[in-house]
């Protein structure tokens, strides 16, 4: 059994019935793509999750394939498995689900919050290292009053009030005792079986825009904030540019892939140059220098590394800002190996590694008409573009 350090389970067993006909509101449209898909491509594209769980009803298994089906299949996201009747039923079998592969910590989100950002899941992930959970929350800022029927009783102080969000995130082994313990009480989210059971639940800062879906007129207000979204992105490119010179081998490592040949590429890694140049293509998109910043040649530590710890790197410098890598065009100049019959895997390697679909990710192969280096077999060069969208507000 594979064994993950970080899995998100998504709750999507409920049926959604304020929010009114039209089906399970997790897999209604909203602008174009499926709630409950938005929302599971959120912790897909996270560095800090290693594995997506779906819960879903049991009836629901046509709805959820067809809602997924622009993200299946991904590397991250594993079989769905049905939930109980209510929500805390549904959360304890999808902990229970993931219990052999050993995780240190577990996120729960609901379903129908398809805005979640990728700071606040790693604000919650980085306070797991001091307490058994934490969950994402907003100060309440409205005066609260205590009612009884439509007639005010009191004024709550509400300087102590918070407004609870998902995810909310614990360490694998406790949250799993604490719903154990809490089941058949029905408590109303998995920080209340928390503090039932004793647990340390920390408070991190949620986001405004971390909506959940719960009334029919809430889809205008998401499709509002989907189009204001949109409006805040910058969307920039970055240019790699690398060479690499042949040597004695038989095998030469090109974005990712291991393709038999009477040379191999020297360098201080593995010398993969397609993906050198991506990384410095995305490096450049988001103004954070070069491969050799970040990775000196000079540190014994990465003579021969796998040339994926870079472009990872690259990958979740963007992720930390809040951004996403959209498209990313690879050109290797060769005149051998024949890239054509492996050009597939190529794209697959890279989608793999920045956690984008294939159809983003282009590698293709010219000669140099025999003329300069390339064209003696003296090495391969390499080109890359990458187009990065980036928050505009923290540009």
């Amino acid at each position: 059994m594979v064994k993950f350090n970080t899995i998100a389970i998504i709750v999507a067993a409920g049926r959604g019935t304020r929010a009114g006909p039209g089906g399970p509101k997790q897999y209604r449209d909203l602008a174009g793509r499926s709630v409950i898909a938005r929302t599971a491509e959120a912790f897909l594209n996270h560095a800090q999750i290693d594995a997506v769980r779906v819960i879903i009803h049991r009836d629901d298994r046509a709805e959820y394939d067809a809602a997924m089906s622009a993200l299946l299949p991904h590397p991250k996201l594993l079989e769905p498995v049905f939930g109980g009747a209510e929500r805390q039923d549904s959360v304890q079998l999808g902990i229970e689900s993931i219990k052999e592969s050993k995780p240190k910590a577990v996120l729960i989100h609901d379903a129908a919050r398809p805005f979640i950002d990728a700071a606040t899941i790693a604000r919650v992930i980085g306070a797991l290292e001091n307490n058994d959970g934490a969950i994402a929350a907003l100060p309440v800022h409205d005066t609260i009053k205590r009612a009884e029927g439509r007639q005010i009783e009191a004024t709550v102080p509400r300087n102590a009030l918070w407004r609870a969000q998902t995810p909310q995130g614990f360490r694998f082994e406790n949250i799993l005792t604490a719903h154990r313990a809490a089941k058949g009480q029905q408590l109303t989210d998995d920080a209340a079986v928390a503090e039932a059971a004793g647990l340390s639940v920390a408070l991190v800062a949620g986001s405004p825009d971390n909506m959940k879906i719960t009334q029919a007129d809430d889809f205008g207000m998401a499709e509002t904030l989907l189009g204001r979204k949109a409006k805040q992105m910058e969307y920039r490119n970055g240019h790699g540019f690398d060479v690499h010179a042949f040597e004695n081998g038989n095998t030469v490592i090109l974005c990712g892939v291991k393709i038999p040949h009477e040379k191999k590429l020297k360098g201080h890694s593995d010398a993969d140059v397609g993906m050198h140049a991506l990384t410095d293509a995305i490096f450049g998109a988001i103004g954070e220098g070069d491969i050799g910043d970040h990775f000196p040649p000079s540190d014994p530590q990465w003579k021969g590394a796998a040339s994926h710890v870079f472009l990872e790197k690259a990958r979740d410098l963007v992720i930390e800002r809040g951004g996403r890598i959209t498209h990313c065009d690879v050109t290797l100049m060769c005149e051998a190996p024949k890239i054509g019959p492996h050009r597939t895997k190529m794209q697959d390697a890279l989608a793999e590694i920045l956690q984008i679909d294939r159809q983003r990710v282009s590698v293709k192969a010219t000669t140099t008409e025999q003329l300069g280096f390339t064209g003696r077999r003296e090495g391969i060069a390499a080109m890359a573009t990458a187009t990065v969208a980036l928050p505009a507000e923290r540009l």
